[in-house]
């Protein structure tokens, strides 16, 4: 008897990226895949390269990768995933300010009910609560779930480690059989050092394709 695709329970989630970009759990297994990337990235060095600039260049290279996944971890997300090789006339490479954060959000319930309520009024509230300055909102479904889209740019906060303002997509997307449990997907980047320049309209655009071929995993 075949099961019933809709009933069955989801148990992770499915971007389709390029190989440019690379995963880095932030839970279990963190340190290995750091290693491992940077380590990649080391091989990527000229050989011609002046020995003497090369430890330097690893270290800084491993401070600024290794910083931006510890701030990741801070935000108790999921998985970070980061351009982390070059691509022949494309802007993705390791330098490239962009990165997406996923994360899973409980929403608080109401007073005397059992859950957060259906997910059609917890859209609303999302859509209703931002108080972001010239925000975006807009709802829709993906993968058979409801999601509230969530685009902003965000203004630079040096004392928070953030130098540049960024451009802001989330993807807040309500987690079959479970309207308490929103699966967030959260994408950044700086464009060309402007949010709203060209490339970051490019990378904007970039990212609601993947979004748009998410797909839930069920066991």
């Amino acid at each position: 008897m075949a099961t019933d695709q809709a009933t069955t329970p989801v148990t992770g989630y499915r971007l389709l990226l390029p190989d440019q970009w690379a995963q880095v759990p932030l839970r279990h297994g963190t340190e290995e895949a750091v290693h491992r990337i940077l380590d990649d990235a080391y091989t990527r060095i000229p050989k011609d390269a002046p020995p003497d600039k090369i430890g330097p260049y690893k270290r800084e290279l491993a401070r600024r990768f290794q910083q931006g996944v510890a701030k990741a971890q801070q935000t108790k997300g999921l998985d970070l995933y980061l351009p982390v090789k070059p691509m022949s006339g494309s802007a993705f490479n390791f330098s490239l300010g962009a990165s997406i954060l996923v994360s899973e959000s409980l929403l608080p319930r109401h007073s005397g009910t059992k859950s957060a309520g259906e997910p059609t009024d917890v859209a609303v509230q999302l859509l209703s609560r931002d108080g972001v300055e010239g925000a975006d909102l807009s709802s829709g479904v993906i993968d058979s779930a409801l999601a509230v889209r969530h685009e902003y740019v965000a203004a630079a906060a040096p004392d928070r480690g953030t130098e540049l303002p960024s451009r802001r997509v989330e993807y807040i997307v309500s987690v079959p059989g479970d309207p308490d449990r929103w699966f967030v997907a959260a994408f950044s980047t700086i464009g060309g050092g402007d949010p709203r320049d060209e490339l970051a309209e490019a990378l904007v655009e970039w990212f609601d394709a993947v979004m748009a071929n998410f797909r839930w995993r069920r066991g």
